[in-house]
């Protein structure tokens, strides 16, 4: 009885949390793109998100990659899963990737830990003359733990405190960040509904001590999918950015264009109200197809990206992105193929290893769990 007491206890706080943050943000937070440090915590932390249009929060897919997208979704069935991944971003930038969950059985509870890593590479220092002044190095990184425990048969909460640090040139920020999540998975129709708000924090270190902080990438997403019963198919949107209604770049020498729900002039002015671009701009629709039990066909759309990034001429599959999975017993491969813009597409491939099914470690894998197994979703 103290245990489910405490968990509902927990649950109860958790909607509140997020019912503030709502309230909170929903006022004061107008920051968009390119307006805010620790933007690279936005990125997607694997080929499998990518695929998926770049955030997905209520997929009950067995991948460990997703924890990382919403804690709550960090549960017994993926415990001593790894997620491992290291790709080519544009302009040669280095992406580096680790997701990882366990579950402690004393504490009833599973925890995650993800690192971030981006190497932009070597630059040389010169100054306005163009003189040099040797080379120097940029790059970001991002640790974050969180657990995740359940509340009655259909919910799960959890939390993930992140450590984000940036390091450009001579000058360093980090800041301290929160994820929470909750999450509903009905069993018997297939249906999964995630929430979660990211990146709640402050800055630790400023790049430049003389100026205000900057602004963090704060952002409150609202995630479905449903997956049919006769049919290999799920289906999902998610929902980004709640806490403001117009996203759209304001950029008044853009050129009005149209994309697949209609207009998608990215300038701000104009007398037209453009509804429908608006209120697609927080959607991101994706969907998935099983073949054999084994193999995933996953495709997405992102209206945001393509009216973003698209050009009139020749806007292309920008928005779009593809992907496929493969999971066999002890491991799964995960590939992804994302459209940004015209001049060409991101491509990422990673691995998940079920370490307990790799490795075994006998009578002590026992001791620390190492060993154990946990069916369901």
């Amino acid at each position: 009885m103290p245990s489910r007491f405490l968990r509902m206890i927990g649950l109860k706080k958790g909607c509140l949390a997020l019912a503030l943050v709502c309230g909170v943000w929903g006022t004061h937070a107008q920051v968009t793109g390119g307006k805010y440090s620790m933007a690279f915590l936005k990125m997607p932390n694997a080929p499998h998100i990518s695929a998926l249009g770049g955030i997905n929060i209520a997929n009950p897919e067995k991948d460990i990659s997703f924890v990382l997208q919403n804690p709550s979704l960090m549960r017994p069935s993926l415990h001593n899963q790894l997620g491992l991944n290291y790709n080519n971003y544009y302009a040669g930038i280095k992406v580096m990737n680790l997701n990882y969950g366990f579950r402690v059985d004393k504490l009833d509870t599973d925890f995650l830990l993800g690192i971030q890593y981006l190497n932009y590479g070597e630059f040389t220092a010169t100054d306005a003359s163009g003189n040099s002044y040797g080379n120097f190095r940029a790059r970001d990184y991002a640790i974050t733990v969180g657990a995740s425990r359940a509340y009655k048969e259909r919910w799960r909460y959890g939390g993930a405190l992140k450590w984000a640090h940036s390091h450009l040139y001579d000058r360093t920020s980090a800041a301290l960040l929160m994820d929470f999540g909750i999450n509903y998975m009905d069993t018997a129709n297939h249906i999964t509904v995630g929430m979660v708000a990211k990146n709640i924090g402050f800055v630790a270190k400023k790049y430049n001590p003389a100026l205000p902080a900057e602004p963090l990438p704060f952002d409150l997403q609202l995630g479905i999918s449903k997956r049919f019963k006769h049919l290999p198919l799920r289906l999902m949107a998610t929902l980004h950015h709640l806490y403001e209604w117009d996203i759209r770049y304001d950029n008044p020498a853009d050129i009005e264009g149209s994309t697949f729900l209609g207009p998608a002039d990215s300038s701000g002015g104009g007398k037209q109200s453009h509804f429908a671009d608006k209120l697609f701009r927080h959607f991101i629709f994706a969907g998935e197809l099983t073949l054999a039990k084994r193999l995933t066909i996953i495709i997405s759309y992102n209206h945001m990206r393509r009216g973003e990034l698209k050009i009139k001429d020749k806007a292309a599959l920008a928005g779009f992105a593809f992907g496929a999975s493969l999971y066999l017993n002890k491991f799964q491969v995960h590939y992804g193929r994302s459209y940004y813009h015209v001049s060409g597409a991101y491509n990422e491939i990673g691995l998940n290893f079920n370490l307990n099914q790799l490795f075994h470690v006998g009578g002590m894998g026992d001791k620390i769990n190492w060993n154990a197994s946990y069916p369901g979703w």
